[in-house]
């Protein structure tokens, strides 16, 4: 029998896509954002205590967590009962710090990622601790998604449409470094940098659908309608599979979905703005709009 146990969507897509593709018997403790991803893949769910899952089962895995303790106390728990833990890494960043509250460090007994740029990071941040290459389910998800959806945007369009993917970037700041402008920007600067420069494009724009994080208020951007005269709609009304194979180009800061968009053969773009730090996604292929800018291109100019 295995714990479950995850709250952030990032995490929880991948450990939901996992659970869905193994025959697994599995104790379930999730909360937050992970709720609804894991019952939209697997349908209801009986969730119990995390005390009552460690207590049942022979093992645990997990995700990483910005804005819950629950993963961490998990893998606490699971060694303090001295049972296995595997913690399953999303993303490419902070990987030691998802480990760490209140100056305490609490590491799982082997350590799963997706792809081989996130086993290097995690070899070079954990040299102590088994690093194993999975092949990310998720993605593996949502590749055969976007196979599905190839049609839902029409190839020969002079006019863009634009995805722009949020982020809690100042909430996650200052929950690991009590200063929400850490990395020296937050994400409405983010936003604001890139409907201030959409003429760096270089094409005429259709739509911008602006998707919020799933921890964040479906309204928390609704401000940019009044301040930017531009065609703004909001999202994540359908999956984000859907809502990038609907669209030619992807925006955001350093989220999951800009990779996603790479694996659907879009136009990715960073808008981190010039005073913030670099974006942290190792691939090469993401534009870094603050570059475009620097060198006076247009991205569809530039890139094609």
């Amino acid at each position: 029998m295995i714990a479950v146990v995850s709250h952030d969507a990032g995490g929880a897509e991948i450990l939901s896509s996992y659970v869905r593709a193994q025959d697994l018997d599995v104790l379930y403790v999730l909360d937050g954002p992970a709720r609804t991803i894991f019952e939209r893949k697997l349908g209801k769910i009986e969730i119990i205590a995390l005390d009552e899952a460690i207590r049942k089962s022979t093992s645990i895995i997990c995700s990483t967590s910005w804005a819950s303790d629950i993963e961490f106390n998990a893998i606490k728990l699971a060694r303090t009962a001295n049972k296995r833990s595997i913690a399953f890494l999303d993303h490419w960043v902070n990987y030691r710090d998802r480990f760490v509250r209140s100056a305490e460090t609490v590491l799982p007994d082997e350590i799963w990622v997706g792809d081989v740029f996130a086993k290097n990071i995690a070899q070079e941040v954990f040299p102590d601790i088994a690093v194993t290459l999975v092949d990310n389910p998720y993605f593996k998800d949502v590749r055969k998604e976007l196979l599905s959806n190839q049609s839902c945007r029409p190839s020969s369009q002079d006019a863009i449409s634009i995805l722009y993917v949020c982020e809690p970037i100042s909430r996650h700041a200052l929950l690991r470094h009590g200063d929400a402008r850490f990395w020296g920007y937050v994400e409405e600067d983010a936003l604001r940098y890139f409907l201030s420069n959409t003429s760096v494009l270089g094409k005429p724009i259709e739509r911008i659908l602006i998707r919020a994080h799933p921890s964040e208020n479906a309204d928390k951007y609704s401000w940019v309608q009044n301040e930017f005269n531009l065609p703004i709609e909001f999202g994540a009304i359908r999956t984000l599979s859907e809502e990038i194979a609907g669209c030619d180009v992807i925006v955001g800061c350093e989220s999951m979905a800009l990779v996603v968009g790479l694996l659907a053969g879009k136009k990715v773009i960073s808008c981190i703005p010039p005073h913030g730090r670099a974006c942290v996604l190792p691939h090469t292929e993401i534009i870094k709009i603050k570059d475009i800018m620097e060198n006076k291109q247009l991205i569809y100019q530039s890139n094609e």
